[in-house]
C-alpha cells in the first residue's frame, strides 16, 4: 500500500476521534475517489503514491471550481464548506510552484526542446509536465507556455 494512502487512512481516524467533521468527510470523499480509480479499468490495481497525488489534485479542483460556482450563485455558506474540504486535500499535497519556479522550468523546457512559435507547445508540454507533476494545475503550465512561445 502507498504511503499517502496510509497516511490518509490513519488521518481518518484521528480525525473521526477528534469529531472532525470537515477532515473526516474530505478524507472519505477522497479515499472513495482512490478506491474507485484502484478498480477503474481491466483489472484492480494498487495505486502508487503519483497516481494517488493525481486523483487527490483532481478531488481539490472539483472543489475549488464548486466553490467558485456557489459563490457566483451567492451560496457562500456552501462555497466556503468546499473551499474548507480543498484546504484539507491540499495538505497531501505537493507544495504549488511559484510564478517564478514556474516560469525558470519553461524557460528550461523550452531551451531543451528547443522549440520556437506557437506550434511547438506539445514538444514543450512533453518534457515540461513530468518536471511540474502534481506541482502546478495542467491550464496554469499550459498558459506559461503559451506565453513564453508567443513573446
Amino acid at each position: 500500500m502507498s504511503a499517502l494512502k496510509d497516511k490518509l487512512k490513519a488521518d481518518l481516524t484521528v480525525a473521526m476521534k477528534a469529531r472532525d467533521d470537515v477532515r473526516t468527510r474530505t478524507i472519505r470523499m477522497a479515499m472513495a475517489a482512490i478506491a474507485n480509480e484502484e478498480v477503474a479499468g481491466k483489472a484492480a490495481r494498487e495505486l502508487s503514491d503519483d497516481e494517488v497525488v493525481k486523483v487527490l489534485t483532481r478531488e481539490a479542483k472539483k472543489r475549488r471550481e464548486a466553490a467558485e460556482a456557489f459563490s457566483n450563485a451567492g451560496r457562500a455558506e456552501q462555497a466556503q464548506a468546499e473551499l474548507d474540504e480543498q484546504a484539507v486535500l491540499e495538505e497531501y499535497l505537493p507544495a504549488q510552484l511559484s510564478d517564478e519556479e514556474l516560469n525558470k522550468l519553461v524557460d528550461e523546457a523550452i531551451a531543451e526542446s528547443g522549440a520556437e512559435g506557437p506550434k511547438a507547445m506539445g514538444q514543450v508540454m512533453k518534457v515540461l509536465n513530468p518536471k511540474v507533476a502534481g506541482r502546478a494545475e495542467g491550464g496554469r503550465v499550459a498558459a506559461a507556455v503559451r506565453q513564453r512561445l508567443a513573446g
